[in-house]
């Protein structure tokens, strides 16, 4: 097969990954700035992308709203999804699909109406009295007061609980003690929140107005009070987990184990991975190991100006997006501003996500490969010059030094050090190959 076919091969099923779990693309409008708000008469029919420091939709979205700020308030209506993160998130109106939100303050007050599920997480959660929930409610964070009614099942895991409204599925709640005491100072502290924010009590509190018409489940070491007639299903009470092992108290036998378990997986998948590579693009890992094996030292060397160029470049990469996003925002160009913001988001992820790649399997094989080429060629072997067997010898010979330096009766930061060495060397190879073929491309006219 050649590599055109190989490479066809593979962004076809990328693809298909792809058009199985995306949706299409759609036009969005963005908009940044220090105070927007979307007028009651204002329709947007795009996704709306909102970076704000104080946000305020009396308007109507007939797409999604992503939106970042320190408060946020939806008065209107939104038919979509809503992923929104900020200090004070505060839904008064509509939203047709789910919200996906965290930040500080979270209230749907009382005439919110919510089609989908709510997954959040933040320090508190309110739902007043007339709100609604269409789905599920996820929630992690400091204390949850639900005084609406949610449609469907809700998972809290907080400190404290207090229900007071109607659940139509059942509930699951990891609470704190009821008698945990004084926690701290609460967030609010330390802000001014644009909405009040309830005190609940430690615990899991269900009050007589409350109806669930599913099962209660919650974590307890203790028997709580339930009302009569509010749970219509079973009541369950899971005893917390105790961790009968401390920190650090692993026995002799259990390192060693994970030591042994973590070098086998570790072994498999870069040789997986390297197969993988060897089979697509032969020539370049080639090329690669080549290059470490002829500069040796020198590759050590442009590792590490490669390390730390890389976080050099993501400084340039933020600086430049917050540079354009503010541009863009004073002009009231909201359209570009949103696009440079997103694309400075999207950059920062490909590189960061390239970097790990490169960094936690492609330097260690190229290694591999190398040391796996000098080692059969020391000793006469033939197979020096295999496809596959100098990367597999290599890989495992690398992982199995670097371990020994991490076995659990040796102390000390050698294996972690000889780890980031390899990491170096296959990093500085990456770079002088590259640097060597785009010097060959320049002076080949």
């Amino acid at each position: 097969m050649s590599r055109t076919s190989k490479l066809f091969f593979t962004f076809s099923l990328l693809a298909l990954l792809v058009l199985t779990f995306s949706r299409p693309a759609s036009a969005f409008d963005g908009r940044s700035g220090e105070n927007i708000v979307i007028q009651s008469d204002e329709v947007i029919d795009d996704d709306l992308y909102i970076t704000a420091g104080t946000f305020v939709l009396d308007g109507t979205v007939n797409g999604d709203l992503i939106a970042v700020g320190q408060t946020i308030t939806i008065n209107g209506r939104v038919d979509g999804d809503v992923l929104a993160a900020g200090q004070t998130i505060a839904v008064h109106g509509t939203v047709t699909g789910a919200i996906r939100m965290a930040g500080s303050i979270l209230l749907l007050d009382e005439q919110a109406s919510i089609g989908g599920d709510i997954i959040a997480a933040g320090y508190s959660l309110e739902t007043r009295e007339g709100s609604a929930i269409g789905q599920d409610l996820v929630f992690a964070g400091g204390q949850t007061l639900l005084a609406g009614a949610v449609t469907r099942n809700v998972h809290a895991a907080t400190g404290a609980f207090e229900l007071r409204g109607t659940v139509g599925g059942s509930i699951n709640a990891e609470v704190g003690e009821a008698d945990a005491g004084y926690a701290g100072p609460p967030p609010t502290l330390f802000m001014r929140p644009s909405v009040s924010v309830p005190k609940v009590a430690p615990g899991l509190t269900i009050a007589p107005s409350a109806k669930i018409e599913g099962d209660l489940e919650y974590t307890q070491s203790r028997e709580l009070a339930i009302p009569a007639g509010v749970v219509v299903g079973e009541v369950t009470r899971d005893q917390p987990a105790t961790n009968t092992t401390a920190p650090g108290q692993e026995t002799t036998g259990e390192r060693i184990l994970n030591w042994g378990v973590n070098l086998l997986r570790t072994s498999i998948t870069l040789i997986l991975i390297g197969l993988f590579l060897l089979w697509l693009f032969p020539s370049f890992m080639r090329g690669l190991s080549l290059k470490l094996q002829s500069a040796t030292w020198p590759s050590l060397g442009w590792g590490v100006a490669a390390y730390a160029g890389f976080f050099f470049v993501l400084l340039l990469i933020v600086a430049g997006t917050i540079a354009g996003g503010l541009l863009f925002g004073v002009l009231t160009l909201g359209g570009l501003a949103g696009t440079v913001v997103w694309v400075g988001i999207l950059s920062l992820f490909a590189l960061v996500l390239g970097f790990v790649l490169v960094t936690s399997f492609v330097a260690k094989i190229v290694f591999g490969q190398a040391l796996g080429r000098w080692l059969l060629s020391r000793a006469s072997s033939p197979l020096a010059e295999h496809r596959f067997w100098p990367m597999v010898i290599g890989v495992i010979v690398t992982v199995a030094v670097i371990a020994l330096f991490r076995f659990p009766l040796i102390p000390g930061f050698l294996g972690g050090l000889l780890n980031f060495a390899v990491i170096l060397f296959g990093l500085g190879a990456f770079w002088l190959w590259g640097r060597e073929r785009i010097v060959r491309r320049s002076v080949a006219p």
